[in-house]
């Protein structure tokens, strides 16, 4: 078979002309196609997607610094020192002990002379919360 001009669109695959089914002008006269620059589209993507990333890695952070921070205090309350049962919602008192030890209380500061740590409160999946003083 004869090799076609240049300008002839012809598939050797199905051995017919198909310059009707392509997407882009396939003649001397067509529009000739441009890239355009799309350096302004990417950089306003990356932007977008970084600053996305950014907020949910922020708010990740966040979420594990405060189960972090609920961990600790339910690790200092459980090993503090105390002969009763804690009831679910009741607020409790921290106190520091002799050496390193703790203790729980349900005697409030202004009705001691203990070195008071914080106030606790145990929810109903027995997790310790500190109670805003």
């Amino acid at each position: 078979m004869a090799k076609k001009p240049d300008n002839i669109v012809f598939n050797t695959e199905t051995n017919s002309y198909d310059a009707r089914l392509k997407e882009y002008g396939t003649n001397l006269g067509a529009p000739a196609i441009k890239i355009e620059n799309l350096g302004p589209w990417k950089t306003r993507g990356i932007k977008s997607v970084n600053d996305s990333i950014a907020a949910e890695f922020e708010e990740l952070r966040n979420k594990y610094l405060a189960l972090q921070e609920r961990y600790e205090y339910n690790r200092l309350v459980y090993g503090a020192d105390y002969n009763f049962k804690p009831i679910v919602g009741k607020t409790y008192y921290l106190y520091k002990g002799k050496g390193s030890s703790h203790f729980l209380s349900i005697l409030k500061p202004n009705e001691c002379s203990f070195d008071f740590i914080s106030s606790f409160r145990l929810s109903s999946e027995l997790v310790w919360e500190k109670v805003a003083e």
